[in-house]
């Protein structure tokens, strides 16, 4: 019942990953459309990639002992596929600065996934202490994933505006550390667990700011639009008046 329950539990926490690495789908459609990067960040796209590298290899029977964290290996593999093409759009469309600061990290990201893989599959020699080395890298790169989105969170308060905040982004974050969390205590695997246990309450962060910030937007907005209907009835007379003087001008 526990091993049918941590499948059921796994399978949920696949789908609802694989919400959260195609969420980005939206935005990167209108990057193409607009050909423009616009103010978006390419920080949570590249720090997911680092997740998905790291806990693909935690996974992996190299690590991990045979095929006992096989829905790990599945849903993060795709994750990699997901991550690469929308950096690559991102560094297709940005400006100049933007596609160095984009290389720079996405390099830094390959290569410290390279050392912790050489390190972990010729330093240590049993999974325990694999998973151990890979666990607790893997972890820092999950918190960091969860966190990514709050790089806007400055921009979002100076405009109180969502715009450039997704929200789909912020969800499925929150519903894949619930699922995970799950997962991992389940598996009694503290590795797993723990980095969801800082990924919910930033969840709730992201999606309480959300909440804030759009209701303002949608209250401030309704005004100047009947501002602008307003404007737009005042100036009416003014263009009728002046017609009727040039015709009597005209006449005259």
């Amino acid at each position: 019942m526990g091993d049918r329950l941590r499948l059921a539990v796994g399978i949920m926490g696949n789908a609802s990953s694989l919400l959260l690495y195609a969420a980005p789908i939206l935005t990167f459609t209108r990057v193409i459309r607009k050909r423009s990067t616009e103010e978006f960040s390419c920080i949570p796209y590249i720090v997911a990639l680092s997740n998905c590298l790291l806990y693909t290899w935690y996974g992996l029977p190299v690590v991990s002992y045979k095929s006992e964290n096989f829905p790990v290996i599945t849903i993060n593999g795709l994750g990699i596929i997901l991550e690469l093409s929308f950096i690559f759009i991102y560094l297709w469309f940005a400006p100049t600065r933007g596609k160095i600061k984009a290389g720079t990290i996405t390099t830094m990201v390959m290569v410290i996934f390279t050392v912790t893989a050489i390190i972990s599959a010729f330093v240590f020699h049993d999974h325990h202490h694999r998973k151990v080395f890979v666990g607790t890298i893997g972890l820092v790169a999950s918190v960091a994933m969860y966190a990514a989105p709050l790089v806007v969170v400055k921009q979002v308060i100076m405009t109180k505006s969502v715009e450039f905040m997704p929200f789909y982004l912020s969800f499925f974050s929150f519903l894949a550390s619930v699922l995970w969390l799950a997962y991992g205590l389940l598996s009694h695997d503290l590795l797993l667990a723990s980095p969801n246990l800082v990924g919910l309450p930033l969840g709730i962060l992201q999606l309480g700011l959300y909440c804030k910030y759009r209701k303002r937007g949608i209250i401030e907005e309704e005004p100047s639009k009947w501002d602008l209907e307003h404007n737009n009835i005042q100036k009416k007379p003014k263009h009728m008046q002046l017609s009727i003087n040039e015709d009597i001008n005209g006449k005259i």
